[in-house]
């Protein structure tokens, strides 16, 4: 059975990073609707800024101000090792705590380094078995695994990133895939109506624009 994704999601906790604050809709309509929304570190500052609450504050701990430290004292959960980062971090530390439908916004714009990186690292989250996608202010990213049905904007543009999948087929794409072997081959495409389905047998990284952005002919 195919599973079906769209941009809608009740996610049982929102990671906020410190890199660029959402202020498209979507991302914002889903960090405001949730109750356990976990800051990356210094994000914590900026969730002070905007008026929300955060349920736990989880990080190594050097870039949160005196004030939002001694106010959130009791939620702060201090990771020391620097294997990975605080986005990471945050989602182990929520999937011990039994948490796996997790949406990340704010981690994106500032340095394209940690962006390319924050990204890539949906795969990780994926082997790990948990339900992330990552909510940017101009659209979706989900690592998906084997066949996948995705609702969209009619005619939303489309970028589809393998992981070494196989097989690729594709219905509803204005360019049809293939195997690709190179990263950038699956970008720049188009939904031709406002729904596509993805079939193949392996992993690969999905974006999705919010509106319709038609980039080539």
């Amino acid at each position: 059975m195919t599973d079906t994704m769209g941009f809608d999601f009740n996610p049982e906790a929102v990671i906020l990073g410190g890199d660029d604050f959402p202020s498209h809709s979507i991302p914002l309509g889903i960090l405001r609707g949730c109750d356990r929304i976990v800051c990356c570190d210094g994000a914590a500052n900026q969730c002070e800024e905007q008026g929300l609450v955060p349920w736990r504050i989880v990080g190594d701990g050097d870039s949160i101000s005196p004030d939002v430290r001694r106010k959130f004292d009791s939620i702060i959960r201090k990771i020391p090792e620097q294997e990975t980062n605080d986005q990471t971090k945050a989602v182990k530390y929520l999937s011990e705590h039994g948490v796996h439908s997790i949406a990340i916004v704010g981690a994106t714009g500032r340095r394209e380094d940690h962006t390319i990186g924050n990204i890539s690292l949906l795969h990780e989250y994926l082997n790990m078995d948990l339900n992330v996608r990552m909510y940017t202010d101009s659209g979706m990213f989900v690592a998906c695994r084997n066949d996948m049905h995705f609702r969209c904007p009619e005619g939303a543009s489309v970028s589809i990133f393998s992981l070494g999948a196989k097989r690729m087929h594709s219905e509803g794409l204005a360019y049809q895939l293939y195997d690709f072997d190179r990263l950038w081959q699956g970008t720049l495409n188009n939904a031709v109506g406002n729904s596509f389905s993805i079939s193949c047998s392996g992993d690969y990284i999905v974006f999705i624009n919010y509106e319709n952005r038609k980039i080539r002919e």
